[in-house]
């Protein structure tokens, strides 16, 4: 992490590059917004889905905001679904699947730097 903080900013969407995300970059692409090069360890950005089934584990707290589109969250504990304006919590270590046809999300997660912890 860096030893300064940057300061603060206003980020523009329309300014944004999405880029594919791992081996899923035809399902969902990323636009990162803060993490680790800000200084913090909340990392946020916006996510768009496109034809997704994307399974995964959570080795962070994360925050989902639905923008546009509808997002399903299948979890060991039953579907989350969420529209636009609505969030869904996933505790660090849920195991899921991300699914939507399409959809824009705004995403949080904590610490920002979960890859290089082991976490």
């Amino acid at each position: 992490m860096c030893s300064e903080t940057a300061p603060p900013r206003r980020i523009a969407f329309d300014g944004v590059t999405f880029a594919p995300r791992f081996a899923y970059g035809d399902q969902a692409e990323i636009a990162e917004i803060t993490g680790q090069a800000d200084g913090t360890v909340l990392g946020t950005g916006f996510a768009r889905f496109s034809d997704a089934s994307i399974p995964w584990t959570v080795r962070y707290d994360e925050v989902l905001i639905v923008i546009e589109g509808e997002v399903t969250v299948r979890t060991g504990d039953g579907d989350l679904v969420a529209g636009p304006r609505d969030c869904i919590w996933l505790p660090a270590g849920t195991e899921l699947t991300y699914q939507s046809k399409s959809a824009l999300v705004f995403y949080a997660v904590h610490p920002s730097n979960w890859a290089e912890t082991g976490a």
